[in-house]
């Protein structure tokens, strides 16, 4: 039944009970404090986001992440409907009262959601990602609690402005973000969740603290990222077929401090442009970029467009569904206020790169 739900996870607290010390992060904005049974989790959460680590008095959120068992709550889940364009089930849920359970169907991690509680059990050590996602999900929620739009795009920032990029999923947004990272005076904002909001005297865009995480394609030829790879297996992938390699999905973390030196993080900035990635790699022409006008691109949208996913709730508690449909208008009205280009033709990150760096630097 599922209202035994809350009384079973209320004894897997007693029978795990968190640590006295704990950990607290702030982006300035939103802050959250962790708690946890395992001191090694703790750890790892604490040199995951260590570029905000602050003791804070009264944090936003407390998440509390219980290493034990996969717990078995015998109820029927839903499978929650995938994006367009994505296969396999990825995650399940049950809605109680004001609350969700969400089940992670290839790990069985379990995350309970509610507006003053949030939860991970189950083998948190070996899935940590799904941990460290599940704080990131909080700061989501308060920057649409507070009526920022979600995108799919990523960011940096130059000379104090955000310079965004969107693309349909293998687009490539992540490895030009991580190109024009390379350029002195950028610093990271975002690579794959991105949060817009007008404001009086512009727009605004909001990152979280979730580092890049790319596939092989991007990490082989750039010569920053190969630590991330041995030599036997860089030189597998090279070995691979050019489309069979943009194509693989196989993930490696980009620790930004590490690699890119530290500084080069941060979460909010005003947003002055978006381009949006709509190049092919069969193209053999050279790439171009133009100004384009969303309102008469509308298909241009669906690349920026994001379902807050079904850890989201609302002010009031509420959950939404995964037949959930942006408000196009609601993003066009903030989109009609900063710069939109389009990409097109071959791709070519290094010429891109430079392309967009110079055009963020005009005036609009």
């Amino acid at each position: 039944m599922t209202n035994e739900i809350p009384h079973e996870i209320e004894s897997l607290l007693k029978d795990y009970p968190p640590l006295p010390d704990a950990l607290d992060i702030d982006l300035g904005f939103c802050s959250c404090r962790i708690r946890s049974n395992s001191i090694e989790l703790l750890a790892r959460l604490s040199a995951y986001f260590s570029s905000i680590v602050s003791n804070v008095s009264i944090p936003t959120y407390q998440v509390t992440a219980i290493e034990c068992d996969t717990p078995d709550f015998s109820n029927a889940f839903i499978d929650w409907k995938r994006e367009p364009g994505k296969t396999g089930k990825k995650d399940s849920y049950i809605n109680l009262d004001k609350a969700r359970l969400i089940r992670k169907v290839r790990t069985g991690m379990m995350f309970y959601q509610s507006t003053d509680t949030a939860i991970a059990m189950g083998p948190c050590l070996e899935n940590d990602n799904q941990v460290i996602n599940f704080i990131n999900n909080q700061f989501m929620t308060c920057l649409q609690q507070k009526e920022a739009l979600i995108c799919h795009a990523a960011a940096v920032v130059r000379e104090g402005e955000a310079l965004a990029v969107a693309g349909f999923s293998g687009g490539g947004k992540s490895t030009l973000m991580l190109e024009m990272l390379e350029q002195e005076g950028t610093t990271f904002l975002s690579n794959d969740r991105l949060f817009i909001k007008q404001t009086s005297v512009g727009v605004d865009a909001y990152g979280i603290p979730k580092l890049p995480r790319i596939n092989p394609g991007t990490i082989v030829n750039n010569k920053r990222l190969q630590p991330l790879l041995t030599d036997e297996l860089r030189q597998t992938f090279l070995s691979l077929p050019k489309d069979e390699l943009w194509e693989l999905e196989q993930k490696f973390d980009v620790d930004i401090d590490a690699l890119y030196g530290e500084g080069r993080l941060q979460f909010e900035a005003p947003l002055k442009a978006l381009l949006i990635l709509n190049w092919s790699r069969h193209d053999q022409s050279d790439v171009s970029l133009h100004r384009v006008n969303l309102r008469q691109r509308r298909d241009l949208l669906q690349a920026i467009l994001k379902s807050p996913g079904p850890f989201y709730q609302t002010v009031k508690g509420e959950f939404i569904s995964d037949d959930y449909q942006a408000d196009e208008d609601a993003y066009l009205a903030i989109l009609d206020n900063i710069a939109v280009y389009e990409a097109t033709g071959g791709v070519n990150f290094q010429q891109l790169s430079a392309l967009y760096l110079a055009a963020g630097q005009e005036k609009q």
